[in-house]
C-alpha cells in the first residue's frame, strides 16, 4: 500500500510594517483630503469676507459723500445768505434815503443812488465768485474769473465799513493786539461776524453807530460789535420792535455760531442794558 502523501499548503506572512505603512497611507490620504475640503471652505469664507467688507467700506464711503454734499450745501446757504442779505440790506437804506430827499436834495439822491449801484455790483461780483467755484468751465479753462473779487477778509475790512457808514450807521474799529495771517476759514468767518453784526444794527438801530474791536490774543481771534439803539424799556415800541429784530436767532448769526464752532470757538450775541446789541465771539488760533 503506497502511503498518500500530505497536501502542501502556502502560507502567506504579512510582515507588521507592511501594514503601519498601509494605515499611514490611508491616514494621509484622509488628512489630505479633510485638509483639501478646510481649504475650500476657508477660502469661500474670505472671499465672502472680502465681498462684505468691499461693500461695507462701499457704504462708508457714499456715506461720507453724502455728509460733505450736506456740509459744503450748508456753507453755499450760509454764504450766499451772508452775501445777499448784507448787500440787499444796504441797496433797501440807500434807496430809502434816495427817496426821502430826491425832490428837496437830488445831489443826494444822486449820491444815495451810487451807492445802490456799487452794493448791486460788489453783490453780482461775490455772486459770480461763489458759482463760479461751483461750476468751473466745461473745457476746464479760467474762463473771465481773473476779475472776482478775493475771499472776504479782515485785511478788507475797510470798504465794509465805509459801506456801512455811509448807509447810515457810523462805526469805528479798534484793533488789539499784533495783526497776523490767520487761517482761510477763521479769516473769512471773522469777517462775516462783523458783516452779520453790522447789518443787523444797521436794520434794526436806524440813527445809532457801531463800535467794532479785533484782538488779536497769543491763542485766540476775540470779536465784539456794539451798536447803540433805541433801549428795550423804551415806552414807544421801538425798542421793543429791535429786540425782536435782532434777538440772535436769526439764521445769520446761527450759521455764525455753526461756523464758530467748527474751530472750537464761541459766539454770544444778546441785548445790552442800555440799548442796542452787543456780538462777541471767541475763535481758538495757534500761536505763530
Amino acid at each position: 500500500m503506497t502511503p498518500r502523501r500530505a497536501g502542501s499548503a502556502k502560507v502567506v506572512v504579512v510582515q507588521p510594517a507592511t501594514v503601519w505603512l498601509a494605515g499611514a497611507l490611508a491616514v494621509a490620504c484622509a488628512a489630505a483630503a479633510w485638509l483639501g475640503v478646510a481649504l475650500v471652505r476657508a477660502r469661500r469664507r474670505h472671499d465672502r469676507a472680502l465681498e462684505q467688507r468691499g461693500w461695507l467700506l462701499e457704504r462708508e464711503r457714499e456715506s461720507a459723500a453724502r455728509t460733505a454734499v450736506d456740509a459744503e450745501r450748508a456753507r453755499i446757504a450760509r454764504e450766499l445768505h451772508d452775501i445777499v442779505s448784507h448787500n440787499v440790506s444796504l441797496m433797501i437804506v440807500q434807496a430809502s434815503a434816495a427817496r426821502e430827499v430826491l425832490a428837496s436834495m437830488p445831489e443826494e439822491a444822486v449820491t444815495a443812488l451810487a451807492a445802490v449801484e456799487r452794493a448791486g455790483r460788489d453783490t453780482m461780483t461775490e455772486l459770480r465768485h461763489l458759482l463760479g467755484l461751483l461750476a468751473p468751465p466745461a473745457d476746464g479753462g479760467d474762463d473771465d474769473r481773473t476779475d472776482l473779487a478775493p475771499q472776504p477778509s479782515l485785511s478788507r475790512l475797510s470798504p465794509l465799513i465805509d459801506r456801512i457808514s455811509f448807509a447810515g450807521l457810523p462805526t469805528d474799529v479798534r484793533i488789539s493786539g499784533e495783526p497776523r495771517p490767520l487761517p482761510t476759514g477763521i479769516d473769512v468767518t471773522a469777517y462775516r461776524i462783523v458783516q452779520e453784526a453790522l447789518t443787523n444794527a444797521l436794520k434794526h438801530s436806524p440813527g445809532g453807530k457801531a463800535e467794532v474791536t479785533i484782538r488779536y490774543a497769543e491763542r485766540s481771534l476775540r470779536i465784539e460789535v456794539l451798536n447803540t439803539g433805541p433801549s428795550v424799556l423804551t415806552g414807544d415800541g421801538t425798542g421793543e420792535r429791535a429786540a425782536r429784530g435782532g434777538g440772535g436767532a436769526g439764521r445769520g448769526l446761527l450759521g455764525l455760531r455753526q461756523r464758530v464752532n467748527v474751530y472750537g470757538g464761541d459766539l454770544d450775541a444778546r441785548r445790552r442794558l442800555g440799548g442796542g446789541y452787543r456780538v462777541r465771539a471767541r475763535i481758538p488760533v495757534d500761536p505763530a
